[in-house]
C-alpha cells in the first residue's frame, strides 16, 4: 500500500478511460538506457519483473507504475579520469589543453565510462480514479510526481492533471486543528508536527514524538508560528501527515483495515496486491472526499 500520497487533479472531460490507459501506456514502457544514454523512463508493470502488464485495473481505479533506469556515474570518477588525460597531454606537449580541448575530452571520458556504468533502477506507484479525477502518486516529492505525470501526458498526448489548490489556507486550517479550535470530530491528533514563522525566512520547529497539547507547542503558536505541517488520525482507520500543501506523508492503515485482508496475504502475489489495492482505494477515497470538504478543494 501507498506510503504517501502527492496528489493531483484532472477535469472531468480529461479523465481517460481505462482501455485508452493501457494502449497508451503500451506504447510508453520503459525500455533499458542505451551505450551512450545516462537514462530511460516509461512505464513497468506493478506485478513486478517478468510480467507484460501495465495497468492493474479494480472497478474504476488503475494502478500503474513509472519506471527509470540512471547510469550511475560519479562526478569524482569522471573528473578523476579527465585528470589523467590532461596530466598525460600536459606532459606530453609541455602545457595544459585549453576549455575546448578540455570539453571534447570531457566528452570522450563519458563515452569510454557510460557503458561500463552501474545502472540503477527506480520505480514509483500511481493510482488514477477514473470517476473523480483524482490521481495519487506514491511519493512526497513534487518533483517525482511531475515526472510521473510528464510521463502520462507523453503517453497519452494530453493529461492536464494538476496540483489541488485549496480555497482556504491550509496552514491557517491545520493552524486552528492543533489549538483544538477547530479539529474536525473524526480527527485525533498525532505526535508529530512543524510549525514555521508566515515570514519567508521565518523560524522552524520540527517536533516528533511530543505531546502536541503541551504548553511548549501552544506558546510557539502565541507566538505568530503557523503549522505547516501535522500528523493526525482519520477515524481510527488511518495515520498520516498532512502537510500544507496537502501532500500525505507516512501514511499507515490501522489493524481494524488490515485486519480486512484476512488470508489473501501471502498467498497469490497478484491476488494480494489486488486485495490491497481495492482495500487502499476504499480507505483512501473516504479520506480524499473528506478533506476535499474540509479544505474546499478545486
Amino acid at each position: 500500500m501507498f506510503r504517501n500520497l502527492t496528489l493531483l487533479h484532472l477535469p472531468d472531460n480529461a479523465i481517460p478511460e481505462q482501455q485508452n490507459l493501457v494502449d497508451a501506456l503500451d506504447g510508453a514502457r520503459l525500455r533499458p538506457p542505451g551505450p551512450l544514454e545516462l537514462a530511460t523512463q516509461g512505464f513497468v508493470s506493478p506485478y513486478g519483473r517478468n510480467h507484460d502488464v501495465l495497468v492493474h485495473g479494480v472497478s474504476r481505479h488503475s494502478l500503474i507504475t513509472f519506471g527509470t533506469e540512471a547510469r550511475l556515474l560519479p562526478t569524482q570518477i569522471v573528473n578523476d579520469a579527465l585528470a589523467d588525460r590532461l596530466d598525460k597531454l600536459e606532459a606530453e606537449r609541455g602545457r595544459r589543453p585549453g576549455g575546448k580541448e578540455r570539453q571534447r575530452l570531457k566528452d570522450e571520458v563519458l563515452t569510454e565510462l557510460m557503458p561500463r556504468a552501474f545502472i540503477k533502477p527506480g520505480r514509483t506507484d500511481a493510482w488514477l480514479d477514473h470517476d473523480t479525477g483524482w490521481l495519487a502518486i506514491d511519493t512526497a516529492s513534487r518533483k517525482t510526481a511531475e515526472a510521473v505525470a510528464h510521463g502520462l501526458r507523453q503517453a497519452l498526448g494530453s493529461f492536464p492533471a494538476t496540483p489541488i489548490a485549496a480555497q482556504a489556507s491550509a496552514r491557517l486550517v491545520l493552524t486552528a486543528w492543533l489549538t483544538g479550535d477547530a479539529l474536525p470530530d473524526d480527527f485525533v491528533l498525532g505526535d508529530e508536527c512543524e510549525l514555521r514563522d508566515p515570514g519567508d525566512d521565518g523560524a522552524i520547529v520540527r517536533c516528533r514524538r511530543q505531546n502536541l497539547g503541551a504548553d511548549e507547542i501552544r506558546e510557539h503558536i502565541n507566538a505568530g508560528k503557523q503549522v505547516a505541517q501535522l500528523a493526525v488520525a482519520y477515524d481510527g482507520r488511518l495515520t498520516f501527515v498532512l502537510g500544507e500543501d496537502l501532500t500525505v506523508r507516512k501514511l499507515r492503515f490501522g489493524d481494524v483495515v488490515l485486519d480486512q485482508l484476512g488470508d489473501v496475504t501471502g498467498e497469490n502475489a497478484i491476488a494480494e496486491l489486488d486485495a490491497r489495492f481495492a482495500l487502499m482505494t476504499g480507505e483512501v477515497g473516504r479520506l480524499l472526499k473528506r478533506l476535499e470538504i474540509l479544505f474546499e478543494l478545486a
